[in-house]
């Protein structure tokens, strides 16, 4: 049996949006679940269409979970980085691009002194993102 590691992020009611837009920027299969559509589990009919659960099957093998957080709990921002990495130039650039659409960017995506390009950013949403592009390989 395989094991994955999925990053799971937590929203506090933009988790349909974002979820949407993490889709246009890694493409794939985007499944999302309300609190109403779970009969069995009692909801505040305020929150009937906040996301319960939501999954990203994006391209490349990339799989992102998120969910918004009901008000019967605390909402806790998404705090540290989700990191990007490979040897993709083309892929990883334009996974670049879109994530800083609308967010900021804290390290700009260049050359890095250990020669791979690295950048870091955070989208529109508040999460933080890491970029590394693999250099050259040593000589």
């Amino acid at each position: 049996m395989s094991v994955l590691l999925n990053p799971y992020v937590s929203f506090n009611g933009t988790a349909r949006q974002a979820m949407g837009f993490y889709q246009s920027v890694f493409g794939g299969q985007l499944e999302i679940m309300s609190f109403g559509d779970m009969p069995a589990m009692e909801t505040d009919p305020a929150e009937k269409d906040k996301v319960m659960h939501s999954m990203l099957h994006g391209d490349n093998g990339l799989v992102l979970m998120g969910s918004d957080t009901p008000s019967s709990m605390d909402y806790t921002p998404f705090n540290g980085q989700i990191s990007l990495s490979g040897d993709d130039e083309a892929t990883l650039r334009g996974f670049w691009a879109k994530l800083v659409d609308g967010g900021t960017v804290g390290v700009p995506l260049e050359k890095a002194p250990w020669g791979d390009s690295f950048g870091m950013c955070t989208d529109k949403f508040g999460i933080g993102w890491m970029v590394n592009i693999a250099g050259p390989p040593a000589q």
